[in-house]
């Protein structure tokens, strides 16, 4: 059995954009490879109606950019980079991941945690 957590669906759609954000933070990756990233994480497999139109939807909004790489021995296939827009977004989401599930944790602690002007209560 693989200690790799396997996430609930809703889980997964939720944090898509970030994780493709994400597996984009070490370097350019095509499309498959981003793909074969996330399922090491244990985001599942995804298929190209899951992952292409969070690519697209990235680029549009200036998060990645894509361009052509010629195939060697194959076809040619779209590399994907993270831009300086697209990193500022992970840390900012990244960032806002981690404000709710602290509180989330808070919570369940029964703990009310900060106030909405950062004193404790």
């Amino acid at each position: 059995m693989s200690d790799t957590p396997r996430w609930p669906m809703a889980w997964i759609r939720a944090g898509l954009d970030l994780a493709v954000l994400g597996s984009l933070s070490v370097g350019p990756l095509h499309g498959y490879a981003i793909a074969q990233r996330l399922a090491a994480l244990g985001f599942g497999v995804l298929r190209g109606g899951s992952l292409y139109p969070v690519l697209n939807r990235l680029e549009e909004a200036g998060s990645v950019d894509a361009v052509w790489v010629e195939g060697v021995g194959g076809p040619g296939r779209r590399e994907y980079h993270l831009t300086a827009a697209g990193r500022a977004r992970l840390g900012e989401e990244l960032a806002q991941w981690r404000q709710l599930t602290d509180t989330l944790c808070a919570m369940a602690e029964n703990d009310p945690g900060p106030s909405s002007t950062g004193e404790t209560r």
